[in-house]
């Protein structure tokens, strides 16, 4: 039977505000097992952007990276927002080590084609370097990933944190039995988007199709849930849509085969 392993997303409000941050570290500390964690940190990202007079520029909520904000994400995903957690997660006794892409040629990606829009500096995952990361996580360490990849070329390349997980999970899915945790601003996928509480507790493929047909769920929803179901069909065990204050009960949706 394979070991089991939790990889956590979380988004940038939740790291970069301290009380936030504080629970979530502290949640992510009492996760046993195998654990790693992914995160985003757009919102310092555009802050330190506009301290710097670089103007943050966005298309379907994906940032515009030119050279000069690969250079603020850089800094502030790999460097501060990073290495806070790192610190706090250390400081919880959990061993964690922060890595970007490029860290030991942990993902390597290709810079997205220019098609209608050109997103600058912006990698597509090619290959995760899953058999390195296992030998890390067998250790006893705590991956902290940055959402930075590299092209193999000398270039970084700025990766969307929800791709991240979603491809460092597969990539372990051949090694331990993988669940894959996305944390949300919502308590799961609803029945209805003006209540909270309308949690659709569990969804499969069929039932899925059946909610985007009936309008259920629509806009962004819908290529999160089909990216988890890409995570499913490639060995990850289970998805989950929670709150990042939930991760360690049992609520929130779980996306199964």
């Amino acid at each position: 039977m394979r070991e089991k392993l939790t990889v956590i997303k979380v988004g940038g409000k939740i790291v970069e505000e301290e009380a936030a941050l504080c629970k979530l570290l502290d949640d992510f500390a009492a996760i046993g097992g195998y654990k790693v964690l992914v995160h985003g940190g757009g919102r310092s990202a555009t802050k330190i952007a506009a301290r710097l007079g670089i103007e943050s520029k966005m298309v379907n909520g994906r940032r515009i990276t030119d050279a000069e904000t690969l250079k603020v994400v850089t800094m502030v995903y790999g460097g501060l927002v990073n290495k806070n957690i790192v610190a706090g997660l250390q400081a919880r006794g959990v061993n964690a080590l922060g890595l970007t892409g490029a860290d030991m040629d942990v993902i390597r990606s290709v810079k997205r084609p220019v098609k209608e829009v050109d997103y600058g500096f912006v990698g597509d995952v090619k290959q995760v370097n899953g058999d390195f990361l296992g030998g890390l996580i067998r250790r006893g360490v705590v991956p902290v990933m940055a959402p930075l990849t590299h092209d193999g070329e000398g270039h970084m390349l700025n990766t969307n944190a929800d791709t991240i997980a979603g491809e460092t999970a597969k990539a372990l899915s051949g090694q331990f039995d993988v669940t894959l945790v996305y944390c949300f601003e919502k308590k799961g996928v609803l029945r209805d988007e003006n209540d909270d509480d309308s949690v659709i507790p569990r969804i499969t493929r069929e039932e899925f199709e059946r909610y985007v047909a009936e309008g259920v769920i629509q806009g962004g929803m819908i290529p999160k849930l089909e990216n988890s179901f890409e995570a499913l069909d490639a060995g990850v065990s289970e998805v989950v849509i929670t709150l990042a204050s939930a991760i360690n009960s049992n609520g929130g949706t779980r996306i199964i085969k």
